[in-house]
């Protein structure tokens, strides 16, 4: 697998058209298990096809079990300068229930090896509006992180997917299904808490200190270009979308026929406005009008007739700069409101 990821990075080196690499991002699985070696392999096939910035962000994905202070050695020297933690709760029942592998000790353990190996930019991700999670223990989650001192902090409302643990244990009466009003109500927590010790909420799951936001995240909500690599991986190059096959092995052998295994999708003008407005509303920046108006100006005024409709509720959005933002108080339905004003 790996050496097809380091032969796909050679094939698609002309896909970014000599734009620089500013970000890295290991994700979309458990990428900490690898050995440090093999992060680095990839990462040396990176840099070898790709110009990158001085400043570039590489950030690895890590569960709190594989974080130890040689691993963390072992990620510096091959170039990781940010690790994203799946803690999720500090609640050793809870976490059971979520079928996660670590537990409280663990999460707070892992956070404290990555500080003391010397990685400052630090996120980690807490969980929200499970059954079991009370108020209290989500006020006690929250401040645990807070007072790690780790800058960045993503916070999701729990989903619970077809096939998982957890949903057999709904379907079969053994735990609770999520309660939208008890995750509106933690939301709420969520930005209290934090904007009063000083995290800045940038996107609607994500919070940071001044200059700890996600570069990577935020690239992509701008429209920037992007190349996945690995099954499954995405790419986006501002008119089209492709999306490697999922399948392990048929990637594999296609990457040693010298093929790269994707499909694709020429985006649409109307596609390109609603994915603008969907990534906008969430973030603190807002819909770019800029780009609204890159698409023609009936896209402009389209957008300007939808937002009327919501001016009868109060102050549910401003304009900022030109931009159109979501107040703070309606994030936690942006993705609903953005469909509202989707181009149909």
């Amino acid at each position: 697998m790996i050496n097809a990821i380091v032969e796909d990075a050679g094939m698609q080196s002309d896909y970014l058209q000599g734009q620089e690499v500013k970000t890295i991002y290991f994700g979309g699985g458990t990428p900490s298990a690898l050995p440090a070696s093999d992060i680095g392999l990839i990462l040396d096939s990176i840099r070898n096809q790709f110009p990158t910035t001085d400043d570039i962000e590489i950030t690895l994905e890590a569960n709190p079990d594989d974080i130890t202070d040689e691993n963390v050695l072992a990620w510096k020297d091959a170039g990781v300068n940010r690790l994203s933690i799946g803690i999720q709760a500090f609640q050793d029942n809870i976490l059971l229930d979520w079928n996660r592998s670590h537990n409280a000790v663990q999460a707070l353990t892992a956070i404290e090896i990555v500080q003391r190996g010397g990685i400052e930019n630090i996120t980690a991700d807490l969980i929200y509006g499970g059954p079991g999670l009370s108020d209290e223990d989500w006020i006690s989650n929250i401040q645990r992180l807070i007072d790690s001192g780790i800058p960045h902090i993503s916070s999701y409302a729990l989903t619970v997917e077809k096939g998982t643990a957890l949903f057999q244990q709904i379907v079969k009466g053994k735990s609770e299904a999520p309660d939208d009003e008890q995750g509106n109500r933690q939301y709420a927590i969520l930005q209290e808490m934090l904007a009063a010790n000083g995290f800045v909420q940038y996107e609607v799951s994500n919070f940071a200190k001044p200059g700890f936001e996600s570069k990577h995240n935020m690239s992509y909500w701008s429209g920037e270009h992007y190349l996945g690599l690995g099954p499954s991986a995405h790419s986006f190059n501002g008119v089209s979308r492709q999306w490697n096959v999922a399948h392990n092995i048929k990637y594999i052998e296609a990457i040693k026929r010298g093929e790269i295994p994707f499909e694709k999708e020429e985006l649409t003008d109307k596609q390109r406005y609603n994915e603008i407005v969907m990534t906008g509303l969430r973030t603190s920046a807002g819909i770019d009008q800029n780009r609204i108006k890159g698409l023609g100006e009936k896209y402009v005024a389209y957008l300007e007739e939808q937002v009327k409709t919501f001016e009868d509720k109060g102050q549910v959005m401003r304009n900022e700069k030109g931009n159109w933002v979501l107040s703070p108080e309606y994030l936690f339905f942006a993705d609903g409101m953005a469909a509202d004003l989707f181009f149909e």
